[in-house]
């Protein structure tokens, strides 16, 4: 099991809230919020990076500030948050380094992409705090995972020679011709079997699809070990993910990582109205989230 050095573990404090457990905004995303941002294909295409980049800075600004850290993409978002001192002194930046979309093999494999030009020694540069990283992954299809697995390992090492923060996240997928009953049904099976994947390669902190249980959860947080690991939202209501939070954190999981959840319908390309739902949507959902991390949070595991 690999831990953590010395200055990656300062880096995963400065992530994590006064209370030790993790509560991140992310908002890395940019074809998913296009797609918030306007209904019509054409529309969305026209909504350039700058646009997004300053939907991100409200987000950090009126959201990401009560909370512990905020996950930004290099390509909308960094350096400008820092050097136009929107983002607050007080929230940790988490950089992801993973492109929009992905690449498809001939079998029909989801290829995991990345941002180009941007390492361990980019994200320092720009001032972040760690780096995070997203694969895709099918523990059941080993045929799937090479390339993938590749590109992680590499990562890996890179943060290591740099001696920086990495999250890894990964993400499964259904096959082609495979039912969306039989693909539901695996979903335990493919979150443990990634988890595990992910730390035989060496990942030392884990961002997670809900593993679809409680039982699954606990599986997950058994695997881990000391590797702590936060529950991603994956774009579902509010609603049902403070139900999964609630599970994830009963079962060992050591924080959440939240976007679209939270935020998913407040943003707009009127910044006004963006700025107004923020806070009043968002941050009361927030805080949701915080009251079930801070119920089931043992301060023995903040040590």
């Amino acid at each position: 099991m690999a831990r953590m050095t010395t200055a990656e573990r300062r880096g995963y404090q400065q992530i994590c809230g006064d209370n030790g457990a993790m509560m991140v905004i992310a908002c890395d995303q940019r074809g998913g919020m296009r797609t918030l941002l306007a209904a019509d294909p054409a529309e969305q295409a026209r909504i350039g990076n700058d646009v997004l980049g300053l939907t991100k800075a409200d987000i950090a600004k009126y959201l990401a500030r009560h909370a512990s850290c905020v996950l930004v993409d290099p390509v909308c978002a960094v350096p400008q948050l820092v050097d136009d001192g929107t983002l607050d002194r007080g929230t940790a930046l988490l950089i992801g380094l993973d492109a929009s979309g992905w690449d498809t093999s001939p079998e029909g494999y989801r290829i995991s992409k990345l941002v180009e030009g941007i390492g361990a020694r980019q994200v320092r540069a720009f001032g972040g705090n760690g780096g995070k990283i997203m694969v895709y992954l099918r523990s059941d299809t080993p045929a799937a995972n090479d390339r993938n697995i590749a590109t992680l390992k590499k990562v890996i090492d890179d943060f290591a020679r740099e001696d920086l923060l990495l999250v890894v996240e990964f993400l499964t997928y259904r096959l082609e011709n495979e039912s969306p009953e039989a693909y539901q049904a695996k979903i335990p099976e493919l979150i443990q079997g990634g988890t595990q994947i992910c730390l035989d390669v060496g990942s030392k902190v884990l961002k997670l699809p809900y593993p679809g249980s409680a039982e699954s959860c606990a599986a997950v947080t058994k695997l881990a070990g000391d590797v702590p690991w936060a529950v991603l939202s994956a774009g579902v209501d509010h609603e049902t993910f403070l139900g999964q939070v609630e599970t994830a954190m009963a079962n060992g999981a050591s924080g959440v990582i939240a976007g679209r959840s939270l935020w998913k319908d407040c943003i707009s390309l009127d910044r006004d109205v963006t700025r107004q739902r923020l806070e009043t949507i968002a941050v009361p959902r927030l805080r949701e989230i915080q009251a079930i991390i801070a119920r089931h949070w043992a301060p023995a595991k903040a040590a």
